[in-house]
């Protein structure tokens, strides 16, 4: 049975989701997920020290299957990510743990996928949304708006071009410009209701 296709969000949904994300540590980290396609886990560990302002990428360290990876960072998330260090001020951790005795400490993944059910929950957004939601969306909106599959491939962080190619069945601009061989044929009276013959000596 080929696997099923993930959940993906509208930007309008995304959008929704920030809205009513009130807490400006979760916003922030919803926020750079969308705007980085990171897993959870690199999210997690993502230090201060892998912001690079100057050449506007965020390098992910020992991403999955321990890879290393650069991601772009968007002016608009970077603007984000500077207020929210001057609230929060994380020496180590980009979004250190929430207990005071371990603040050299990564969040918590619970903490994180509560976040995010509960942005989506106060949204109004049924569908089961999960970090790696976010992840899946923002692959989609890219392929939408012309990136290459190759450049997303390194974006995400896969090893293999397949495991990237389920965005072509996710993107709904791909599907709907795909010409379909039949209308290319030349045949009188295709597209018409066709007549219904009897096959001789019946």
């Amino acid at each position: 049975m080929p696997p099923e296709l993930p959940g993906i969000l509208s930007a309008h949904e995304i959008t929704r989701i920030l809205d009513h994300t009130h807490n400006l540590k979760h916003w922030t980290m919803l926020a750079t997920f969308y705007a980085t396609g990171l897993r959870c886990n690199e999210l997690r560990h993502l230090k201060v020290a892998d912001l690079d302002g100057k050449r506007m990428v965020i390098h992910v360290r020992q991403g999955k299957g321990g890879k290393d990876r650069d991601v772009t960072l968007s002016p608009r998330l970077l603007e984000v990510l500077r207020e929210y260090w001057k609230w929060r001020k994380p020496q180590v951790y980009l979004f250190p743990s929430l207990f005071r005795p371990r603040p050299d400490k990564p969040i918590n993944s619970k903490t994180i996928w509560y976040a995010v059910r509960e942005a989506a929950r106060r949204a109004g957004i049924k569908k089961r949304i999960t970090p790696h939601t976010l992840r899946h969306s923002w692959a989609t909106h890219l392929l939408e708006r012309g990136t290459d599959l190759k450049t997303i491939q390194m974006l995400l962080g896969h090893v293999d071009l397949e495991a990237t190619t389920i965005y072509l069945h996710l993107s709904q601009r791909h599907l709907q410009s795909m010409t379909n061989p039949v209308d290319t044929l030349s045949i009188p009276g295709l597209g018409e209701k066709p007549l219904l013959r009897r096959p001789k000596g019946k």
